[in-house]
């Protein structure tokens, strides 16, 4: 399996982060990825290679326009305003506000973001995209007749949503991924998310189509990021109705309940028949990671990977979370054996 991977990653990198009421020293950075990259080549899992260019358009397909340039001109408007300083939003409208465009870059963030989590930065768009570009690499390598690829995106992508960004992500690299395949002729793809916290931008861009099976299993939104959304009743809507499964577990689920949760899912996904599978792959259900509360061990990976592998669907993972970063490389490097094993 290629795993696909660009320094350009590490343009996004902060030092610290706002959580629950605190500063404390940033879960998602840089090193993460390294681990990763570090443990994908000691396992021997196959070549690693650098992203291609693929352009703006296959952004555009899954994002709305205004979002986008915001995000490639915030940076430059903050620093005029601001200074070199990380951008955060300086207000988020309340209900029933008249969403009229700002003249200022702290308001036009409260606009597009949803937390705190994820400041935007000098090099943010940079990486963002590059990201983008590693998840679409691996894409086409599917399409060029691999079994599989791996996309270690950094940034991470399933919290955005077509007009919104937060939780680590700015652009949705599954997403625009998924869509990706459609565009070159599948007729149907799936994509799911095993990341522990919901995929909710995955899910806000698909909602309304049926040619596109969204499917998370995740914490429960009552108790947990990103709250509001990732509900069980939540379906789909019109033509999108029943292409939407949401699995939400509460803290301190083991893999007894998760397994049975992907058992769920893997039916729901055979039903579909999707002719290409994105999983996005997030780690941070590990008993281990310290902003989640689910408790897989190490070895549950491999057989997640195992049951993924026995759809027989080619297959494209894209990183998400994980956090507990003396293990991120093991439980990723877990999942992939698990899909190669025989």
């Amino acid at each position: 399996m290629k795993t696909v991977f660009t320094e350009a990653h590490a343009l996004q990198s902060v030092e610290t982060e706002f959580y629950r009421g605190k500063w404390v020293e940033a879960f998602e950075i840089p090193r993460r990825a390294e681990l990763v990259l570090a443990a994908v080549r000691q396992a021997g899992l196959g070549p690693v290679i650098a992203p291609l260019g693929f352009g703006l358009a296959p952004v555009q397909a899954v994002h709305d326009a205004a979002f986008l340039r915001f995000l490639e001109t915030l940076w430059d408007d903050w620093v005029a305003e601001v200074g070199e300083t990380p951008a955060y939003p300086n207000i988020w409208p309340p209900r029933r506000t008249r969403m009229i465009p700002t003249r200022r870059p702290g308001a036009e963030l409260g606009r597009y973001a949803v937390d705190m989590s994820s400041p935007i930065l000098k090099g943010t768009w940079q990486a963002a995209r590059a990201a983008v570009d590693c998840a679409l690499t691996g894409a086409s390598l599917i399409e060029a007749g691999e079994r599989a690829a791996f996309a270690l995106c950094r940034p991470p992508g399933h919290h955005a949503g077509r007009d919104y960004f937060g939780g680590y992500c700015f652009l949705n690299n599954a997403a625009i991924a998924a869509q990706w395949f459609r565009d070159a002729g599948a007729a149907r793809v799936a994509v799911l998310d095993v990341d522990y916290h919901h995929g909710n931008g995955t899910q806000d861009i698909f909602y309304d189509r049926g040619d596109v099976l969204t499917l998370s299993i995740h914490a429960d939104p009552v108790q947990e990021y990103p709250y509001y959304i990732g509900f069980a009743d939540e379906t789909g809507s019109g033509a999108g109705q029943d292409a939407n499964l949401n699995l939400p577990l509460p803290w301190g689920s083991d893999f007894t309940a998760w397994g049975a949760a992907m058992d769920r899912a893997l039916a729901t996904l055979r039903a579909f028949a999707p002719d290409r599978l994105v999983v996005s792959l997030g780690v941070d259900a590990f008993d281990g990671d310290p902003i989640s509360r689910f408790r897989l061990q190490g070895a549950d990976f491999l057989e997640i990977g195992r049951r993924i592998g026995r759809l027989g669907l080619p297959t494209l993972f894209v990183m998400e979370g994980g956090y507990a970063v003396a293990a991120i490389g093991d439980n990723v490097v877990n999942v992939l054996r698990g899909f190669q094993a025989p």
